[in-house]
């Protein structure tokens, strides 16, 4: 690395050497984050690192975790996302071993959920499925070529079966996590896994890349709050169904991502709804959070003004 290259960074922070690393799981590194397979910009319990929506970012590793890009300002927004979400939607995709042909459903039209059914397309899927209920989310969903499915109009599972015959898909991805709401508000954290479980056919596979955690002190039972969710393994064991989980190895895609993007075939931008400076980033993420219609993806830009 030289000063004036142009670069992206993961997410992840990632030693480059260690038995994980060598094996393309930087996003477990062994060295990083001690006593931890992991690190992370500015996450809990990912180790020392600020959060990289900063102007100035200290990067271990750097000539390990740059992805060097094209000199100029060409697919700037594009490569933003490939920092993050664009790699989790395709690695969301790849633990879901999806294909060519092949039938996909979505819970959650976030950015990743999004990033998902992108990425499922760009891998061959013949017909995605995307179940949300905002309705900004739910236009995009259909900007891609994706099928929306609103669950605030009818239980997701009958409207993803009524348009599958009766099967279900063959593959599916959780992009929710454990904050899972059900139509009427109330968290549900096994609610995800349980409907993937029945929405999709036997034999199929699951890619979750939803958030879940050893404990959540606001969890809404016992169990939940020691990370003990009711979920269906009677069923995924009936059905044949197997299932991938865990954070993005982003180095294990992003180089490819980018050139898919350079060569035309990928703009992941697409998903972006706000371009704002920095110092608008805590009203942003106030929004984001309540999931506000019409902000779906803020992009912050250092040095842009107000």
């Amino acid at each position: 690395m030289k000063k004036g290259d142009r670069v992206v960074l993961p997410f992840n922070v990632a030693c480059g050497f260690c038995k994980n690393c060598l094996a393309g799981q930087t996003g477990f590194c062994l060295v990083v984050n001690a006593g931890f397979a992991g690190g992370a910009y500015g996450y809990v319990a990912m180790g020392p690192y600020r959060g990289g929506q900063a102007e100035y970012l200290r990067v271990p590793f750097a000539d390990f975790n740059c992805l060097q890009l094209p000199r100029g300002d060409e697919h700037e927004d594009d490569f933003a996302l490939l920092a993050d979400i664009f790699p989790t939607g395709y690695h969301a995709a790849t633990l879901a071993e999806v294909g060519p042909g092949e039938s996909v459903c979505v819970f959650g039209a976030g950015p990743v959920g999004l990033m998902a059914a992108y990425s499922a397309m760009i891998k061959g899927a013949s017909k995605v499925f995307v179940v949300d209920k905002v309705p900004g989310r739910l236009k995009l969903v259909e900007q891609i070529g994706a099928v929306p499915i609103d669950f605030s109009k009818g239980d997701p599972i009958a409207q993803i079966k009524d348009q599958t015959d009766g099967e279900g898909t063959d593959k599916g991805i959780d992009a929710v996590g454990y904050q899972a709401t059900a139509e009427q508000g109330e968290e549900q954290p096994a609610l995800v896994l349980n409907s993937l479980v029945e929405a999709v056919r036997p034999t199929g596979m699951l890619g979750v890349v939803g958030l879940y955690v050893p404990s959540d002190p606001g969890g809404p039972t016992e169990h939940a709050k020691n990370g003990e969710l009711l979920f269906k393994m009677g069923k995924l064991f009936e059905k044949g169904l197997r299932m991938g989980t865990g954070q993005a190895n982003v180095k294990a895609y992003n180089r490819q991502l980018r050139d898919l993007i350079i060569a035309g075939r990928a703009a992941p931008s697409f998903l972006a709804t706000q371009r704002l400076p920095l110092e608008s980033a805590p009203d942003a993420y106030k929004r984001f959070d309540k999931r506000e219609d019409g902000w779906t993806k803020v992009l912050l830009k250092p040095g842009q003004n107000a």
